[in-house]
């Protein structure tokens, strides 16, 4: 019988290890040969004749791609397992090229500065990186979004319509090499929205080609601009490929009194940053920094300001809505809810494509208060769009283990499912999910159309397969409940999701339970409805006339 703590972290270790494996799909040699082990050596670890060592966790969490869940649960472990005497000795250090052939690159270190000058801000990313695959690499995605307003979403999201942020505007450039040999970067924009730019930068140029061989290091750097009246007061980090050092430098005028402060987002909270941000003054300039080494897989780090001096520049109040009779755009795209930078964004969009047969809008007489809606959804205690934890993957539940637990959210989901139903008259069902009442587990419910059904509780739920036939239907959103949508999704879809006790069924779907159930596992894989619509355009609620109908088939 395991009793200490060590021994019990050892299994959460196990655990993690072979759920991560199963989820993608991999039996223990094929893990062990991605890893470069002996086929043996990952039913040695599983079954605990060996113990895990630091080389084998972070070959398991890069192969894997386990959003830091697997070495989150190996750091618990080694720091219980050396906190017992200082007799025990930790493994030797890491090598430094650690990651096993096939992981694809390494950010080795990655500098990201911000300065603001004349009225505009200009940010320069430096990433050191290390090709440990089987393949050269030929290009290098980045990922850019601004969000005027992070905490007003819609108004944000006009404003970036009015405003939109060019690439002409931005004036990027890229290079890659050090000294002699730096060689500039070809680019080609693969994403363009008002508010988000994805853009390949090319190991190539008007010279020729420099791929990033297997086993070679390269520095790449690029630098772009974005205007004050864009570029909210925050600039977020998110961490997409393994990185061992990332550095933030904010560059601001001493006279406008700055005051910066960071948060760290991880699957699972919200919480300040973990060390002290440093500040000193440079002649006319403060230059604050802040700095981690192996950062989080998946993990986001803002750092936020404001400026305390009279006549600084402060961040206006966003547009006001249109009103009933003025005509909309559509389009528009808002960046991730809580800060700019290299983040991807999560869409938003206002206002409808006649082309695609957008239900009437109301008359003037019949407009709602524009923030009723989602004020209803957040004063139940609905998580809004905005918040971080509507865009992680859920964590699964460890069944049977963690059946507590399980039984605990699902039993949260379904009060807040009653307050909900009191609130409003879901005649084409509801669902939610855990993420939505700030909870970062795969536990979702959902009460189908028909009056009196018992609702569906889903854990750890995953599709399996899914029908050709489609059909587009608006859709709303708890988290953002003063639009409707027209998405498209399959007919039928088949569930595997688990029981309390751990065993894993596998349910068919059909029509308004398909789409209600795709909307809710959606969720849990940190996806909003509007990913999937093909232009962003929403139709806010007070134009939308099908509410209190159910759907059609």
């Amino acid at each position: 019988m395991t009793t200490s703590p060590v021994e019990r972290a050892a299994d959460k270790f196990v655990a993690a290890l072979a759920q991560w494996r199963n989820e993608r799909g991999m039996t223990k040699k094929q893990l062990a040969a991605r890893m470069g082990f002996d086929p043996s050596y990952v039913s040695h670890v599983e079954s605990r004749r060996h113990k895990p060592t630091e080389d084998f966790a972070r070959r398991a969490e890069a192969v894997l791609a386990a959003g830091g869940a697997i070495w989150q649960r190996f750091r618990e472990y080694d720091e219980l397992r050396h906190a017992r005497g200082a007799a025990l000795h930790r493994d030797p250090p890491v090598p430094v090229q650690w990651m096993p052939p096939g992981t694809g690159l390494i950010v080795e270190r990655e500098i990201a500065e911000l300065r603001y000058t004349d009225g505009a801000y200009r940010c320069r990313v430096r990433r050191d990186l290390y090709n440990p695959g089987g393949e050269p690499v030929t290009r290098y995605l980045v990922k850019i979004a601004v969000d005027r307003f992070p905490h007003d979403p819609a108004g944000s999201n006009r404003h970036h319509r009015a405003h939109p942020l060019t690439i002409e505007e931005m004036s990027l450039a890229a290079h890659a090499g050090e000294g002699a040999a730096v060689e500039p970067m070809d680019w080609y924009v693969k994403l363009d929205r008002d508010a988000a730019k994805e853009i390949w930068l090319l190991f190539a140029n008007e010279h020729g080609r420099f791929p990033l061989y297997p086993g070679e290091r390269t520095t790449i750097e690029y630098a772009y601009t974005v205007g004050e009246q864009k570029w909210g007061q925050w600039f977020q980090r998110a961490v997409r490929l393994p990185t061992r050092s990332l550095t933030v430098r904010l560059d601001f005028p001493v006279e406008f009194d700055p005051q910066v402060w960071g948060v760290e987002t991880s699957l699972a909270a919200e919480v300040p940053v973990r060390t002290p941000l440093g500040r000193h003054n440079d002649g006319d300039r403060a230059i604050f920094e802040w700095s981690t080494d192996a950062p989080l897989l998946n993990a986001r780090y803002r750092l936020e300001w404001r400026f305390r001096a009279p006549g600084a520049p402060t961040v206006e109040e966003p547009l006001p809505p249109p009103g009933p009779a003025s005509s909309r755009v559509a389009g528009g795209d808002s960046a991730a809810p809580s800060g700019a930078g290299d983040d991807p964004p999560a869409p938003s969009g206002a206002g409808s494509d006649p082309a695609r047969g957008a239900p009437p809008r109301r008359a003037a007489g019949q407009r709602r208060d524009e923030e009723r809606a989602s004020q209803r959804m957040r004063d139940i205690g609905i998580v809004q769009r905005g918040s971080d934890l509507l865009r992680q993957r859920a964590r699964h539940f460890q069944l049977p283990r963690e059946e507590a637990a399980a039984r605990d959210a699902v039993t949260g989901l379904l009060a807040t499912l009653d307050k909900l139903e009191r609130a409003h008259d879901f005649r084409k069902g509801v669902g939610l999910a855990a993420p939505q009442i700030g909870r970062a587990v795969a536990a979702a419910v959902i009460r189908p159309p028909e009056r009196g059904s018992a609702p569906v509780v889903l854990l750890n739920p995953r599709v399996v397969g899914e029908s050709a036939d489609t059909d587009d239907r608006y859709e709303g959103c708890l988290s953002f409940f003063d639009y409707r949508g027209l998405v498209r999704r399959p007919l039928r879809v088949e569930v595997e999701h688990a029981r309390f006790d751990g065993t894993r069924v596998i349910t068919s779907f059909e029509q308004a339970m398909a789409r209600l159930v795709s909307h809710e596992i959606d969720h849990l894989e940190g996806r909003l409805y509007v990913e999937r619509m093909p232009d962003d355009s929403l139709v806010p609620v007070e134009e939308y006339q099908h509410t209190g109908r159910p759907w059609a088939y």
